[in-house]
């Protein structure tokens, strides 16, 4: 494909690249495929150059290799780096996901290959045999398919007598046995606001906790008992992880006071482990009391005020996140019709039709709260009813003001009526999907729980970038695989990443262009925090944060890329070996 003009190759200030040029001698990409502008639309085309000069770790010109050469008389000290035909793109920008979840995750044990209880104690016990050590035994991978009828802490108690703490896969449930029980202190505890602590027939806590009770009791504890170094540790494993798989960006969206200690102390200690740019969404837990939701709301806001876009881009508070419901497959997502009979091992503690952890009453105060303030709203919404309720929520305060621009946003999006849909763009709403989360690998009950009408409405992606809506694509790990050219395959093929001999299309009419799912995972993510002038596409003057990838440019080859390489702010962080 052409070039871009020679206008589009240097800044408009050739004395400025001059006096930058003087301290550097920077480097030369040449011989490549670099994305310099990414169609829009289903059948939008990208549009490559085949060189790029970084300067200072900032693109300084993106073009042809013999134009940018005669135009800037590049020094002859210049590193040339050979790109191979190699294909290089913006940095990815992970739209959803959980750094410190993340960083733990990877040290947890795996029960993603278990298919019963037996699968599931065999491999506790194995771990906690060869692990004598640990002070309690962390897992995640748990699917309420594995274990038909209920789950209880007596289930888990003769394996060791260490605290065991089990993760749902999607993070909304925990299995714990009775010595996690007592680590957690829940024995004469209230339910807390939006969520449940099961208990037996005696009142007794049985071991499982659920919604709000995960995010109030079980998240605080694990980040509190683990020390300052083990979160910083959990942190910087997450960081490498995101390096190693073509990310320079992301946004936390369950940011709390250790986690955020964490992330200071590490910068203030040495900025260089951290190259990755974080914009972070403050996680307001439900509470009874009207003050105490607000509370939360304020420490935002001062955090805000301290460190955000002017004062610390690269890390800072960008706004609240609010979980309105549960999910699909536990049937806890809030939807406007009851689910159909849950198969073996899905809790219904609220039956059929469960209501939303936040009612409209409740999250109208908080988000005008936090608007009043200046920061960005995130509201979790899978099932249709809770879409509406923060659709409602968020036009609210777009017509009360309409010529400011908030992009406040919802995430997830899994179940949105044909209505709701459409109104996403017009109120300026920006839609954070996880494409990974529509793997028709693990659908498979969504027609039991939803039947095959409602089944039809699924991740309507196509609906949201039609209806204008920006789209900012995540993978929200830990709960789904993160690396970013199998969450576009998915966004495409409407195809299984999981299980690639899987024939089966979930509603392929939804799905998004190639350019429009990589664009989404760039720039939108970046537009989504107000970063897009900075960073999130290949383009003069914008942070020298790419990855370099060997692959092909069709959606059904996008599962064989390989990556090669990510550089942050001109410095390569990491280097495939194969």
């Amino acid at each position: 494909m052409a070039a871009p003009p020679a206008s589009a190759l240097t800044s408009s200030n050739p004395s400025t690249i001059a006096q930058e040029m003087s301290r550097d001698p920077g480097t030369f990409f040449v011989n490549g495929r670099i994305l310099a502008k990414a169609g829009a639309g289903l059948e939008g085309q990208p549009t490559f150059a085949d060189s790029m000069f970084v300067r200072n770790g900032v693109i300084a010109a993106i073009g042809s290799r013999d134009n940018i050469a005669s135009q800037l008389n590049l020094p002859a000290d210049v590193t040339v780096t050979d790109l191979n035909n190699k294909t290089v793109l913006p940095g990815f920008v992970d739209g959803h996901m959980h750094i410190f979840l993340l960083g733990q995750s990877l040290r947890k044990v795996d029960l993603k290959h278990c298919k019963n209880l037996d699968d599931i104690r065999a491999t506790v016990k194995a771990y906690a045999t060869s692990h004598p050590e640990v002070p309690r035994i962390l897992c995640k991978g748990w699917m309420h398919s594995m274990t038909p009828g209920d789950v209880t802490a007596s289930l888990l108690d003769d394996i060791d007598p260490r605290a065991i703490f089990i993760d749902s896969k999607d993070l909304h449930f925990t299995w714990c046995n009775s010595a996690g029980l007592a680590e957690l202190g829940v024995a004469d505890m209230p339910d807390p606001a939006g969520g449940t602590i099961y208990r037996d027939a005696d009142g007794k806590p049985s071991g499982v906790l659920s919604e709000g009770a995960v995010l109030s009791i079980v998240w605080p504890h694990q980040a509190l008992v683990a020390s300052p170094e083990d979160r910083q540790a959990a942190i910087l494993a997450a960081i490498q992880t995101y390096s190693a798989a073509g990310y320079t960006g992301l946004v936390e969206m369950a940011m709390d006071e250790p986690i955020w200690d964490a992330l200071i102390a590490l910068r203030a200690s040495n900025p260089d482990l951290l190259p990755m740019r974080i914009a972070a969404y403050w996680l307001i837990k439900p509470a009874a009391d009207p003050e105490a939701r607000l509370r939360q709301v304020r420490r935002a806001a001062e955090l805000h005020a301290q460190l955000n876009a002017t004062t610390s881009p690269d890390l800072r508070i960008a706004g609240i996140k609010v979980i309105c419901d549960g999910v699909i497959d536990a049937c806890t997502a809030f939807v406007s019709e009851p689910y159909g009979a849950p198969g073996p091992g899905s809790p219904t503690p609220h039956g059929p039709h469960p209501p939303p952890i936040w009612t409209p009453e409740d999250l109208a105060p908080v988000v005008r709260a936090a608007d009043d303030a200046g920061l960005q709203i995130a509201l979790h919404a899978i099932g249709d009813a809770a879409v509406r309720t923060a659709v409602d929520a968020l036009e609210n305060l777009h017509h009360a003001s309409p010529g400011r621009q908030r992009r406040h946003r919802i995430e997830h999006l899994e179940l949105v009526s044909p209505e709701d849909a459409k109104r996403l763009g017009k109120a300026g709403i920006t839609a954070s999907i996880q494409p990974v989360h529509a793997d028709p690998a693990i659908l498979r009950a969504w027609p039991r729980l939803l039947g095959r009408e409602r089944c039809g409405r699924a991740f309507a992606y196509r609906e949201f970038a039609d209806g204008g809506a920006l789209l900012a694509l995540g993978s929200d790990s830990p709960t789904a695989p993160w690396e970013p050219l199998h969450n576009v395959y998915v966004a495409t093929t409407r195809r299984s990443a999981r299980e690639p001999e899987c024939e089966e299309v979930v509603n392929e009419h939804f799905r998004l262009g190639v350019c429009e799912a990589i664009a989404a995972a760039t720039e939108g993510t970046a537009a989504s925090v107000f970063a897009e002038g900075r960073v999130g596409s290949l383009a003069v003057g914008k942070m020298a944060d790419f990855a370099v990838f060997d692959m092909e440019w069709d959606a059904k080859s996008l599962l064989k890329s390989a990556l090669k390489e990510t550089w942050f702010s001109g410095r390569r962080v990491f280097k495939s070996e194969k």
